[in-house]
């Protein structure tokens, strides 16, 4: 009789969880289980002035965008600079300088910052120049690409331009390769723009 009432029990407890979803065996502790938030990063801003702290867009959109100067892409400054130019109060538009796709970024943080200046009017933030791929990708760019981290899906930079999207609440929406224009409908439209 006592072996037939552990036995209901432990069948009743597995039935609950079978149509509640909901179990009896304790939280996940291991932290590498645990998606990590993209506002624990932070970032040095190009001209070194600063600290781009991701914690400041809560309640934003975020529009994150590996740049180049020397690049067929590099034309898109100029639909960035006119996306921040209409969307900037509500969608956070940054730049992240790198030379790792066919040695298109080579200047310095001062060389950049006037090139984009002179040619482009760029007046929304950039970073310091990083990597954003393989083991010396900056934090943030393995937190974009990364399923275990932003808890979607994992993603490679493929060249210069790549557009990531997280939303106001910090999820990660949205990927786009370089051809995708920041103005093009198809990108608009995650905004509902």
């Amino acid at each position: 009789m006592k072996y037939t009432l552990v036995y209901i029990m432990g069948l009743l407890s597995f039935l609950t969880s079978c149509f509640t979803g909901k179990s009896r065996s304790a939280p996940v502790t291991d932290k590498s289980m645990q998606k990590e938030s993209i506002y624990n990063f932070s970032i040095k801003s190009l001209d070194g002035s600063q600290t781009i702290q991701l914690s400041d867009f809560k309640g934003k959109y975020m529009v994150l965008v590996n740049t180049a100067s020397e690049c067929g892409y590099t034309p898109q400054y100029e639909d960035l600079q006119k996306f921040h130019e209409q969307y900037g109060d509500s969608i956070v538009l940054i730049g992240f300088p790198c030379n790792q796709f066919g040695g298109q970024e080579p200047g310095t943080a001062e060389a950049i910052q006037n090139f984009c200046q002179k040619n482009y009017g760029v007046n929304f933030r950039m970073t310091e120049k990083i990597d954003v791929k393989g083991e010396s990708a900056h934090p943030i760019y393995k937190w974009l690409c990364s399923a275990s981290l932003n808890g979607s899906s994992d993603f490679e930079v493929k060249w210069n331009f790549n557009k990531f999207v997280v939303g106001p609440d910090g999820q990660l929406l949205h990927y786009f390769g370089s051809s995708v224009k920041p103005l093009d409908d198809e990108f608009l439209a995650v905004f509902g723009k």
